[in-house]
């Protein structure tokens, strides 16, 4: 292999200017023509392709042929023959493999991503202990529309965060919305225990009927694809409401689906409804909250001392 290699240097050594410069500007032709084409099967798929997501794939795909078919080209154009561009290429492939090897399993990772619809450009994802929303995925890394840090609730903190496609080997992938696009939220309420509890529960009943009813039979249709799909027992998708006795108050859980890009609003006008009700209520519903009270004052005994005359 070395006596191959060390006559296609010595080849390429003894080469004429003349058929250097046609070799380079055969080269420069092809790539010309194949990035000319791919630009027009873009321009075409932009015009034909409606769903953003097909339309996004098939972009990707033709820009990566097009990089390969240039890289091979530009192998082949330097080589000469067959058999010194069979030699070259494994140099090449070897070197690479040795040099390149997170880059590479980049590569691979994007390929697993396509195939496997781990994740496509808009979902909301958490990888390498960073969430945020799929913005793009290139053939080394993904890239993200970030959220939380030091923002609170699931608003975009304003970075944007490329993370390498290898990763998708390394750790877990917590997908908020290929399937079931809907995650389970709560929130505490706590009530005084002379509190009509009754009335409680329908002043809460009334609010998940005024915003979470429509989201509970969505989310009841798609969790049937995930039966079928997947080894999973029905869920409870309905908003349900329990209650516990502590040593303070009585402590109402409301449980509920929700749509994962508005889990901040919904609770907002949860709270918001809920709250109002209570206040309207008559006293018969009061919201409890941690306060001490003094049951007994020991008796005090004072002695002043006349002052001497």
């Amino acid at each position: 292999m070395l006596d191959q290699l060390n006559n296609v240097l010595a080849e390429f050594k003894q080469m004429e200017a003349s058929e250097l410069l046609l070799q380079l500007g055969g080269f420069v032709f092809w790539m010309i023509l194949i990035l000319v084409v791919s630009s027009l099967i873009i321009r075409n798929v932009n015009k034909r392709v409606k769903a953003n997501s097909a339309r996004y794939r098939t972009k990707k795909i033709v820009r990566f042929v097009s990089y390969l078919l240039i890289g091979l080209i530009a192998i082949f154009s330097f080589t000469g023959n067959m058999q010194q561009f069979g030699l070259s290429l494994g140099l090449i492939t070897a070197g690479l493999a040795f040099a390149l090897q997170e880059v590479i399993l980049s590569m691979f990772g994007w390929i697993v991503i396509f195939t496997t619809n781990s994740y496509s450009p808009g979902d909301r994802i958490e990888i390498n202990g960073i969430k945020g929303d799929v913005i793009d995925i290139g053939v080394t890394k993904t890239t993200l529309m970030e959220i939380g840090e030091w923002v609170k609730s699931d608003n975009y903190n304003g970075r944007i965060v490329q993370i390498s496609n290898s990763f998708i080997f390394k750790g877990a992938v917590r997908n908020y919305s290929t399937d079931f696009p809907f995650v389970w939220d709560e929130i505490i309420l706590p009530i005084t225990f002379n509190s009509d509890l009754e009335l409680m529960n329908q002043l809460v009943k009334k609010a998940t009927d005024e915003y979470l009813l429509d989201y509970a039979q969505f989310a009841k249709d798609n969790w049937q694809i995930m039966v079928k799909k997947y080894l999973i027992e029905n869920a409870n998708v309905e908003p349900s409401l329990m209650f516990v006795l502590n040593d303070n108050w009585v402590e109402f859980t409301l449980r509920y689906v929700v749509d994962y890009k508005k889990r901040g609003a919904t609770k907002h006008k949860l709270f918001h409804s809920i709250y109002n009700s209570v206040m309207n209520s008559d006293g018969k519903v009061s919201f409890a909250s941690a306060t001490f009270e003094l049951v007994g004052i020991p008796d005090l005994k004072v002695k002043l001392d006349k002052p001497n005359e």
